[in-house]
């Protein structure tokens, strides 16, 4: 048994879409798991919806959501003919679900109302994928992640209660593993099984839609091929495979065939987009390897990310943009020693946040954060009762692994840089 995960550029068009039926047709015989990202731009489009909601403008988001809506209902029409009344169906379902709250006003904090209705968009486009993979003969059994993975109520960030998750995965996919018992390879009559569900979002306990972090999609198709003991999991990319940077912030990126399990924990930590940052524990705790390949030509080899060490990387690139710098002073002069230090690690801990860089000097901390206006403020008043606090923001993070001085010295050329960490493997330079 496999698993897919199809990113939101893949599935942006009509065409691509189509692409996805005809990559999925090459592996019909296999049984499959497919996560599926929302459409293209669609999670920032609902960004905006339910930033306008928070904010009061309730006409405003709901014209916003119009446009999303009208936009999947056009997607439907050009690809399904039989099966698109059945398809409006339960795309009403989910325009309804997420109007009614749009008619309220906001009582909650932010993050709440964020996952309620960001998580739309996987619903909306696996709906029509499964529906048009019916229609061409693919048969699939379209799923609710909500009804199966379960979280805590960190709302944005939301953390997996495995027990029960394990579990409920395990009762919606009950009879593979007979079904793989009573396999016969000479037998074409034996229809495969492919089941279609959504990255990026579970439910608390109380039946409140969760997101598991931006590209928390990777992250859901490794706890299912976790779960399930799957042979490989394929991440489906606009990309040849994991560059050495992000293609559109450096020309000259070129592909990595292999790398290990450490070497991609250490990129995602540091930011790269390529592997969600807590997508590798599963994989690596049952030594199930990852497939890193292009939808648009299914026929490159790719990456293949596994427990094997690698060597030899080229300098590796990141990039983090829209980055905040709160820098705390002793309020009296004293050395910041052991016990503010653990109380500033507690109040990254209350307010679930992780730190990108920490520098501390004899009376100093400073601080790189992504910046998240609330969390920011939130640190800032909270850090403020045993330090004196300023905040920097507008500034990008660049790490560099596997560097050398002539790429670090070339990169920063002509750069405002604030702060510089440095180790034998690591360098990364905040700047303005």
């Amino acid at each position: 048994m496999k698993v897919f995960k199809f990113g939101g550029a893949s599935v942006n068009s009509v065409e691509r879409i189509q692409n996805l039926a005809s990559i999925v047709r090459l592996y019909e015989r296999e049984r499959l798991v497919i996560i599926i990202s929302a459409m293209g731009k669609t999670t920032n489009a609902l960004e905006k919806v339910a930033e306008a909601f928070f904010e009061g403008k309730q006409e405003e988001a709901l014209q916003l959501f119009n446009t999303v809506k009208q936009h999947h209902i056009t997607t439907a029409k050009y690809l399904l003919v039989t099966r698109f009344n059945e398809c409006l169906a339960q795309l009403t379902d989910f325009f309804t679900e997420i109007e009614w709250l749009l008619h309220d006003k906001p009582v909650r904090e932010y993050d709440y109302y964020y996952d309620q209705v960001v998580c739309v968009g996987e619903l909306l486009s696996t709906s029509i994928i499964s529906h048009y993979l019916n229609e061409k003969g693919i048969a699939n059994e379209w799923l609710d992640v909500r009804d199966l993975v379960r979280t805590d109520n960190n709302f944005r960030d939301a953390g997996i209660d495995w027990s029960i998750t394990t579990q409920r995965i395990h009762s919606a996919l009950d009879g593979w593993k007979d079904a793989e018992l009573q396999k016969n390879p000479v037998n074409p009559d034996i229809a495969p099984s492919i089941f279609i569900t959504q990255g990026f979002i579970g439910a608390t306990a109380d039946n409140e839609s969760t997101t598991l972090g931006r590209e928390g999609s990777d992250y859901t198709a490794a706890v299912f091929a976790n779960v399930l003991d799957a042979e490989s999991l394929s991440i489906w990319k606009d990309v040849e495979g994991v560059m050495n940077a992000d293609p559109k912030e450096f020309a000259e990126a070129q592909l990595i065939a292999e790398l290990s399990f450490t070497e991609v924990i250490e990129m995602a930590y540091y930011g790269a987009q390529v592997i969600h940052p807590k997508t590798i524990k599963p994989l690596q705790n049952k030594k199930i390897p990852l497939y890193v390949k292009c939808f648009l030509d299914p026929s490159l080899p790719g990456t293949v990310i596994h427990q094997k060490t690698s060597k030899d990387h080229p300098p590796i690139f990141v990039i983090k943009q829209h980055q905040a710098l709160i820098h705390l002073n002793s309020q009296d002069f004293s050395f910041v020693g052991e016990e503010p230090m653990s109380r500033l690690y507690q109040l990254f801990g209350k307010l679930k946040i992780k730190p990108n860089l920490i520098q501390t000097g004899a009376i100093s901390v400073q601080i790189c954060l992504d910046d998240r206006p609330q969390k920011i403020e939130q640190v800032a008043v909270q850090a403020g009762d045993i330090f004196d606090v300023q905040v920097e923001k507008g500034l990008s993070l660049l790490t560099i692994r596997h560097y050398n001085e002539a790429v670090l010295e070339k990169l920063v050329k002509g750069k405002n840089v604030v702060l510089t960490q440095q180790t034998k493997e690591t360098v990364q330079v905040l700047f303005r």
